[in-house]
């Protein structure tokens, strides 16, 4: 059976039942993984501060957890761009504050795959200004990834603004831009690109203090970040799911 475009749309959720209907499907199937726990996945790369916010990824996944129905582990797990074992994660988190040296081919052919074979990455500037330090490095490599591609601002409407939370623009620690741009292949955005420092947002020391101050909406423009970090989780998941207008009672009833 030959594999088409249509299916990698097919949110992760599906992917794992595919295969055991299909068993004598030729084609081999990437970015599994075990569907029983939500990891939160970061891309660690060379020759750059691949990991500024080193408590970033277990509070996003308490307050996933505690918000949501999802199954998670809290630690995070970290794998190299080029290694076989992203594949079997839905998710994947990029985050920096400098530049880096260039991915080498074999990273950039892996991530290509994961990516148009169902993986969802979050790119995360620390410092979200255009042309300058990580932003230089991740334009760079993602037209690398995708040459005929450009990174675009994603509308209010595309179904990351409520998959779970209504939310009607871009967070983070700071508010650099008021949208998040992506990569979107079909139907499907596999590159989220925040430009707000999301992981600053989110990050908390291990005595429960929090590392960042978030500027300038405070408590409440933190509290948003954990809305928009959710969302994008839950978008990783079920992708456009949710774009129907018939489950949103069910989103308004999670809502916190």
């Amino acid at each position: 059976m030959k594999l088409n475009h249509s299916f990698l749309s097919i949110p992760f959720s599906c992917i794992v039942l595919i295969t055991a209907i299909l068993p004598t499907f030729s084609t081999t199937l990437f970015a599994i993984g075990d569907a029983s726990k939500f990891t939160f996945v970061q891309i660690e790369y060379s020759n750059g501060n691949w990991n500024p916010r080193p408590n970033t990824g277990n509070r996003l996944m308490w307050e996933l957890i505690k918000r949501t129905s999802v199954e998670a582990s809290i630690e995070t797990k970290t794998v190299r761009p080029g290694d076989k074992e992203l594949f079997e994660y839905p998710f994947a988190y990029m985050s920096g504050d400098r530049e880096f040296l260039p991915l080498n081919d074999n990273e950039i052919k892996n991530l290509k795959l994961y990516l148009e074979f169902g993986g969802t990455l979050l790119v995360d500037d620390c410092i979200g200004k255009d042309n300058f330090g990580f932003d230089k490095s991740i334009q760079r490599e993602i037209k690398r990834i995708f040459p005929d591609k450009s990174l675009e601002p994603l509308p209010l409407e595309h179904t990351i603004f409520k998959s779970f939370y209504l939310l009607n623009r871009a967070y983070g620690r700071i508010m650099e831009k008021t949208f998040l741009e992506g990569i979107t292949l079909g139907n499907r955005t596999v590159v989220i690109y925040s430009h707000n420092d999301l992981g600053g947002a989110w990050a908390k020391d291990p005595l429960g203090t929090w590392e960042y101050e978030v500027i300038p909406g405070g408590d409440r423009q933190r509290e948003m970040a954990f809305r928009l970090g959710i969302n994008i989780i839950m978008y990783a998941l079920t992708g456009n799911y949710k774009q129907d207008q018939v489950h949103l009672p069910f989103i308004m009833k999670r809502r916190m």
